[in-house]
């Protein structure tokens, strides 16, 4: 299924299309050699948006919830290569302990917990979850609206290790994005892999810092497929001490928001594209969709009534948002269902393992579609994206399309494993 494009299938985007199809041994090997010498992420999911004339990754995700959104199709994959990931870091591996998110009543974000649970299981591991809510005092089964159940128990910290009351387990994932800052209970463990590490939290991680590193990647995988690297890349600026109730810092935001759209027009005048360049101003740090916005010229800041900058001022785990990103907007020229619609890539290791469409009929082709009221459309990547059709006309085949979108996730991940090799504390530092 390639999803309805309202533009006709022609133009630039088929264009890079057939270009990746016609490079892909190149491709594959560009990729090979780079995790030669970097290691991606434990799991990582992405967003993407297709403009039609662009194709750019819009956010990283490296705590992915949203597993259960997965086809059944695509489990084999992501056992396969959640197999591969453990191997390389602990082959012996017996027990998996999940930490997921404290907001542990959304029936929702705990049916991907049991999913992640499903492929650890499958992947040979015993698998249980372990919860640092301080209301969660003792074992809690959760029924689920399918039928299924999770059980979460209390976790226990000795005095270098974590696990249960009566399980031990060597590796820990989180599932928990660390909006807050890392709890003391997962620090200084000893001899147990924490996957992904603390400081892939948001404690630490900036999307400006992130946008930063996929620039010199999307660059030099440019500069190997002889395109120009803003087909693939949103340009961004950053914009510290903002206050959006008290007004501190709102000149300089403008300032910087009126410069970024400039750029961008003149890239729209190069291309001679028709449409109108905009801008999401979002928090340097978090996900879950919050603090966010749409702006389409600089004056609109003046605007802001206080419920909008209520909402941009906080975001999850009532963080203060004082630090924002400055993102080129990237419209969505896809369609499921008459709803507007941009499609979100699963890796695991270093391997593409599915993805699906989040789509929501409330919101504009320029507007943040992770919002209440999207929902979510498992059949895009039915098919493996690692298998194309050389040959079929671009735009045409789901195969061909996907593998594209899984492309774009991949370099957003090298992006993110550059990041996390940056603010690793525990890296060698070569003088």
């Amino acid at each position: 299924m390639v999803p309805h494009l309202i533009t006709a299938l022609t133009g630039p985007i088929n264009e890079l299309e057939q270009r990746m199809l016609d490079s892909m041994p190149a491709i594959e090997r560009w990729f090979r050699l780079e995790w030669m010498e970097h290691t991606p992420p434990f799991y990582t999911s992405v967003d993407i948006r297709n403009a039609g004339f662009k194709l750019a990754p819009v956010d990283t995700n490296l705590f992915p919830g949203g597993w259960n959104n997965l086809s059944a199709e695509m489990l084999p994959l992501a056992v396969q290569a959640a197999m591969a990931a453990i191997e390389k870091i602990c082959p012996e591996a017996r027990n998996l302990l999940i930490i997921p998110e404290n907001h542990t009543r959304n029936t929702f974000y705990l049916a991907n917990v049991v999913q992640l649970q499903r492929i650890f299981n499958m992947a040979g591991l015993n698998v249980r979850v372990g919860s640092i809510d301080p209301e969660i005092k003792k074992t809690t089964v959760i029924s689920l609206p399918h039928g299924e159940t999770v059980t979460l128990e209390p976790v226990v910290r000795t005095q270098r290790r974590l696990g249960l009351q009566d399980f031990d387990p060597c590796t820990i994932l989180l599932n928990n994005d660390l909006s807050a800052g890392p709890p003391g209970i997962l620090e200084d463990l000893h001899e147990q892999f924490l996957l992904p590490p603390l400081h892939a939290g948001w404690s630490v991680r900036r999307k400006s810092q992130h946008f930063k590193n996929y620039e010199e990647v999307a660059k030099r995988f440019g500069k190997m497929l002889g395109i120009d690297p803003w087909l693939i890349n949103p340009m961004f600026s950053q914009c510290g001490s903002v206050d959006f109730v008290g007004g501190a810092g709102m000149d300089a935001l403008q300032t910087s928001v009126d410069a970024l759209l400039t750029k961008v027009r003149r890239k729209y005048k190069e291309y001679g594209i028709n449409e109108k360049p905009f801008v999401i101003v979002k928090a340097n740090q978090g996900t879950y969709g919050m603090g966010i916005m749409t702006v389409r010229d600089a004056k609109e800041l003046d605007a802001l009534n206080r419920k909008h900058k209520n909402k941009m001022a906080v975001i999850k785990d009532g963080q203060p948002v004082s630090d924002v990103i400055i993102q080129e907007g990237v419209r969505t020229q896809e369609r499921v269902n008459d709803a507007v619609a941009e499609p979100v890539v699963y890796m695991m290791d270093r391997y593409v393992v599915g993805g699906f469409y989040r789509m929501h009929a409330e919101r504009g082709v320029d507007e943040n579609l992770n919002a209440p009221g999207a929902s979510f459309v498992p059949l895009a990547f039915e098919h493996s994206t690692q298998m194309p059709q050389p040959g079929v006309r671009p735009g045409i085949s789901a195969p061909n399309r996907f593998y594209m979108y899984g492309v774009i996730a991949r370099l957003a991940m090298l992006a993110a494993s550059y990041e996390l090799e940056a603010t690793d504390p525990n890296a060698e530092v070569y003088d």
